[in-house]
């Protein structure tokens, strides 16, 4: 049933009146209606995003459209001509599933420690191991995991919605591939606070990138662009592909870019993401007011380069941005 009575009724309690309502558009019966808590004061978890956000990174075909569409708030999921960004509560793992980690280290899930026979759990995680499942000491493994680690919390924090990131992963918490691990009070569901020292780098990079958004309401705006992926209008947000202007929607694509221009006073930014297995030399738009382009972020370099501190983003000094295989990069104008 959409819009059911006790939707309106737990919006407009009074006593609820102070409070953050979230839904998981899920019941036990197996329905899914996100983007049909359109109240004013309803946040969802986005679990379509989550999705298309793990096959875009994954390499998977035929996502780029819906890919674009969560990057600027989920528009197309939602009925009503205008709906505030906070309502798409964005994210790539939560309370149940792979962490973040497991997610690039395992293929499938390994619950045969909950005693059901690996029954339990979601079989579809859209996860890649790359090439061994679970732990290994390949280096370029180890490098490509660490790579597509910071791809996914890159998207996540400048996709426009509310982001949420679950504990442990800004610096790899595991569960031993384990995606549904709730029974299990021991070293599988325990956080290990040892991987702060021995992730520091990715920590520091997800803290930048907290800081980044929180800094700039270009990457947080209070209102939805609309998802009008053929138009490509001038209004606030403009598409790209490997060409300026000439974003690639077909199924077989791998990449896309976009300009966010600045909102309050703030500063234009430039998106770069690829996916492809091969590096590609991406078009850059010239940036307004005779400004320059710097770079914030290219998850391709290795740390500390991979995350500029602020002010001390490096000028972009040519027309084409060469962004590495699988790596995103953020230019902002200065």
């Amino acid at each position: 049933m959409i819009n059911p009575p006790i939707v309106w009724s737990i919006e407009s309690d009074p006593l609820l009146a102070s409070t953050k309502i979230i839904a998981e558009a899920w019941d036990a019966g197996g329905l899914y209606q996100v983007g049909e808590f359109t109240g004013e004061r309803w946040a969802e978890l986005n679990g379509r995003c989550r999705d298309v956000m793990r096959r875009f990174v994954r390499g998977d075909e035929g996502v780029i459209r819906d890919l674009a569409c969560c990057l600027i708030g989920s528009t197309d999921l939602v009925s009503e001509e205008e709906r505030s960004t906070y309502q798409s509560v964005n994210f790539i793992t939560c309370h149940d599933g792979f962490t973040l980690n497991d997610l690039v280290s395992y293929n499938e899930k390994h619950n045969q420690a909950n005693g059901e026979g690996n029954r339990d759990g979601h079989d579809i995680n859209f996860s890649w191991n790359y090439g061994v499942e679970g732990p290994t000491d390949d280096p370029e493994i180890e490098q490509l995991r660490q790579r597509q680690i910071k791809n996914f919390l890159t998207i996540l924090f400048i996709s426009q919605g509310t982001p949420m990131l679950m504990y442990g992963d800004e610096m790899r918490r595991t569960q031993r591939g384990n995606n549904n691990a709730y029974c299990q009070d021991n070293e599988i569901g325990w956080f290990d606070w040892r991987l702060l020292e021995q992730n520091a780098a990715l920590y520091r990079f997800c803290r930048g990138l907290m800081r980044l958004r929180r800094t700039h309401p270009t990457l947080c705006k209070k209102r939805v662009v609309e998802c009008d992926l053929d138009a490509n209008s001038d209004d606030g947000l403009r598409w790209h592909g490997v060409r300026v202007g000439e974003p690639d929607w077909g199924d077989a694509s791998h990449s896309l870019a976009y300009t966010l221009f600045g909102v309050d006073g703030d500063v234009d930014f430039h998106v770069i993401l690829n996916a492809y297995w091969e590096s590609l030399p991406f078009e850059l738009p010239a940036p307004r007011h005779l400004r320059t382009w710097l770079r914030v972020v290219d998850t391709g370099l290795a740390s500390p380069h991979d995350l500029a501190e602020p002010g001390a983003e490096v000028p972009v000094t040519t027309g084409v941005y060469h962004v590495g295989s699988r790596s995103v990069v953020v230019l902002m104008c200065g």
